[in-house]
């Protein structure tokens, strides 16, 4: 389904003087602007294309990517404000409007802000809003323990990190799990730790279990090739410098390090370990 704030492979229709017409079905033919047309392309060609609104509010494609599509969140400057919202920079021509009943304290320009993207059905606008608590999905989720997902950071409280997991749900990263500093808006790669009777979500930065290890030991190797063959790091360094260096604990170092020897892919030095 074709959707205005999305990717979409349309098909060359014609080509006139503002630039190519593209098929977009039940949306009608959409232009793709002449100073965007790529070249060698055909009659009847697809094109990857994203859909949005020009400053006169009419339907157009860019072979650009945005920041965020309908949906997505992400951290993104502002870079004006005016008597109808704040404007953000997501990547095209277009900046996106954040109204002032979307936004959960007075934007600044200068300042980044995450939002989640939307197709005002309203207005038949695309915007943004900083309310995010509203914008995550409440239906049950089918995670399963062990699933890689994608991660940001949207909240910090007591007991860690909230973060949204893949564009959707809530998820808690407990700070005593956390080894490096994390900002609002963060991305990063984690993974699903629990899912509790009540919904709630736990998730976490390390693989689990065995692959876990397996990462550290492959982050261990690649330290040592960019450091000569050797690392003035093993069991005499203290906890908060291997927490700082690798971003875990004292004992899943010690792990990885141990199933490195038994490989013999490393070996204790005086005051730290070499590559074997």
């Amino acid at each position: 389904m074709i959707e205005i704030g999305k990717r979409a492979e349309l098909a060359v229709l014609r080509d006139k003087q503002y630039g190519l017409y593209l098929d977009g079905g039940e949306l009608g033919e959409i232009l793709l602007p002449h100073g965007e047309v790529p070249r060698g392309w055909d009659i009847g060609q697809k094109l990857d294309v994203f859909l949005y609104l020009d400053s006169e509010d009419r339907l157009v494609a860019t072979l650009k990517r945005p920041r965020a599509m309908v949906g997505e969140f992400a951290r993104l400057k502002c870079v004006a404000v005016t008597a109808v919202g704040a404007f953000l920079d997501w990547g095209l021509t277009k900046d996106l409007m954040v109204p002032f009943r979307e936004q959960k304290m007075k934007m600044e320009e200068g300042r980044s802000y995450l939002v989640k993207v939307l197709f005002d059905g309203e207005s038949r606008r695309l915007i943004a809003t900083a309310r995010l608590a509203r914008q995550l999905n409440l239906t049950p989720a089918s995670y399963a323990v062990g699933d890689e997902v994608e991660l940001i950071v949207f909240e910090k409280t007591e007991l860690g990190y909230k973060t949204i997991i893949n564009h959707a749900h809530e998820g808690l990263l407990y700070a005593n799990e956390v080894f490096q500093g994390l900002s609002i808006g963060e991305k990063m790669t984690g993974w699903i730790a629990a899912v509790r009777e009540d919904g709630k979500i736990d998730v976490s930065l390390h693989a689990p279990g065995r692959g876990r290890v397996d990462d550290l030991e492959k982050r261990i190797l690649g330290e040592l090739v960019a450091r000569g063959g050797f690392w003035g790091i093993g069991d005499h360094t203290p906890a908060d410098e291997i927490r700082e260096d690798l971003g875990v604990s004292k004992r899943t170092f010690k792990q990885a390090l141990g199933a490195l020897l038994k490989k013999r892919l490393v070996t204790v030095a005086e005051n730290g370990i070499r590559l074997n």
